[in-house]
């Protein structure tokens, strides 16, 4: 199943106003990064990432070029530096919202990016719910302790007789 990291603008506060900002990246290879790398770049405005792209690749052709390689060479190499943009697309994604400003929110795991918004947006009400309508927070029992009757753990495990198993094999005794 495909995991989405769910980011929001870095505002006072994300409340349900803003959700239509809101941005789900879907983790894993984009196919159209890959194939047509420059246009995806330009389409989901990573503008610094489509730059370091033009240059890399004007780059990796010249350099080649001036190297003596074949153009099947050189054309193997590109193809292998577009799988790369295919699969580190995402993260690019990831680097410019985070770069912007903008905050990590969660991270779902669905089956589509539709999927995803209903599982998050499930999961955000029901905390916005929560934290809204109560005012205490239930924090538990006090933590366990030693040496306290009737607490769990106030006494520690008794030694076997044949002794302990691992890399100390007597309480406080020499290593």
């Amino acid at each position: 199943m495909p995991v989405y990291t769910v980011h929001a603008p870095a505002t006072n506060g994300a409340d349900l106003a803003a959700t239509d900002k809101f941005a789900f990246v879907r983790d894993g290879f984009h196919f159209w990064a890959a194939v047509a790398g420059v246009i995806w770049l330009a389409w989901h405005r990573l503008w610094l990432a489509l730059i370091g792209w033009i240059v890399l690749m004007f780059a990796v052709d010249f350099g080649l070029a001036w190297l003596g390689m074949g153009s099947r060479t050189i054309l193997v190499i590109d193809a292998v530096l577009a799988l790369l943009l295919g699969f580190e697309a995402a993260s690019l994604r990831r680097w410019t919202l985070s770069r912007r400003k903008w905050r990590l929110l969660d991270i779902v795991v669905a089956d589509d990016e539709e999927a995803a918004e209903r599982r998050f947006f499930d999961r955000w009400t029901a905390r916005v719910r929560v934290t809204s309508d109560s005012h205490s927070v239930e924090r538990g029992g006090p933590p366990p302790t030693r040496n306290v009757p009737g607490q769990p753990f106030s006494k520690p495990p008794p030694i076997p007789q044949g002794g302990i198993i691992g890399l100390f094999p007597e309480p406080g005794g020499s290593r």
